[in-house]
């Protein structure tokens, strides 16, 4: 089956390496022409430097992958797209989009009879050994149209992707397991925090990592990241403690919110993201000055 993936950063190139494995053809565009012509070069992809060029390169009903941020980024390509592809072609968002713009992009281009499937990925880098964990959204029969290139980038065939439900469905099930990741990655960082400040019993926080990555309950791959991280340096000297949020946890919290769903694990391991870039808490500093004016009890003061 041809393919054009549109975005050929780490992800997208990882993708289109492992879709030439499993013998689709595909076609690539990026905004770095360097970048497009050296997979080209190492892996066999017929490169294109221009939305359509890439849809002169596939024959019909063509097939699109999108890899590019959510947002504006992703409406503008897709805004492009819809006046260059004919009846029956398919647009895949293979982005952290949010589930509602997926729904009203669907629904915008049923006036010309072009497919829209958004497809949740996890796998990150490790996803061109492993395969990709594919949460998707769509109509059935085009879904499993699609089959050929799922497969390829699924883990096995049967296994780790599958149509969850109609248009939105895919990104708001990544949305959820987003936001279940932020509060798996809270609680191990919280964990290894305690047992790293246990100075008296002088622990090997590696070992204690691979030890619990067999058999144990809490054995997971992020535990085994976290044991990689672990044996380059375990007090993590040349690392700053400030964590991104891809806004995805933000996404599920509002959706619990709205739908009177309580998540206070992951409510408060994105509340500790945003902690995490205050190089100075103003409400820290508010809570010291009441406690002083209360109970008079010691305020640490800036040196003059």
């Amino acid at each position: 089956m041809d393919i054009a993936i549109i975005g050929l950063g780490k992800m997208g190139g990882n993708m289109a390496q492992r879709l030439l494995k499993g013998g689709q053809r595909v076609v690539g565009l990026d905004q770095s022409a360097e970048l497009t012509r050296k997979l080209a070069s190492e892996f066999g992809l017929t490169p294109v430097f221009s939305l359509p060029e890439a849809v002169a390169a596939l024959p019909g009903p063509r097939v699109f992958w999108l890899i590019v941020p959510a947002g504006a980024a992703t409406e503008s390509v897709v805004d492009e797209l819809a006046g260059l592809l004919s009846a029956e072609d398919v647009i895949i968002d293979g982005g952290n989009t949010f589930y509602k713009d997926d729904m009203r992009r669907a629904e915008a281009l049923k006036a010309k009879a072009i497919h829209y499937v958004d497809v949740g990925t996890s796998g990150g880098v490790w996803g061109l050994a492993g395969g990709y964990s594919l949460m998707i959204g769509g109509e059935t029969e085009v879904v499993e149209s699609l089959r050929p290139i799922f497969e390829t980038l699924a883990p096995a065939t049967d296994k780790g992707w599958g149509r969850v439900g109609p248009v939105g469905a895919g990104h708001f099930v990544k949305m959820i397991h987003n936001g279940i990741e932020y509060g798996l990655m809270q609680a191990y960082a919280e964990g290894f925090d305690i047992m790293h400040a246990k100075k008296d019993f002088e622990l090997d926080l590696e070992q204690v990592a691979q030890i619990w990555r067999y058999g144990s309950a809490v054995r997971s791959w992020l535990l085994d990241l976290t044991a990689d991280a672990l044996s380059k340096d375990q007090d993590l000297a040349s690392i700053q403690g400030w964590v991104a949020d891809s806004g995805e946890g933000r996404w599920t919290v509002a959706e619990a919110i709205d739908l009177d769903v309580p998540a206070p694990i992951i409510t408060l391991s994105l509340q500790q993201r945003f902690i995490s870039r205050q190089t100075e808490s103003y409400a820290a500093k508010l809570l010291a000055a009441m406690r002083n004016e209360f109970g008079g009890h010691a305020v640490r003061t800036k040196p003059s």
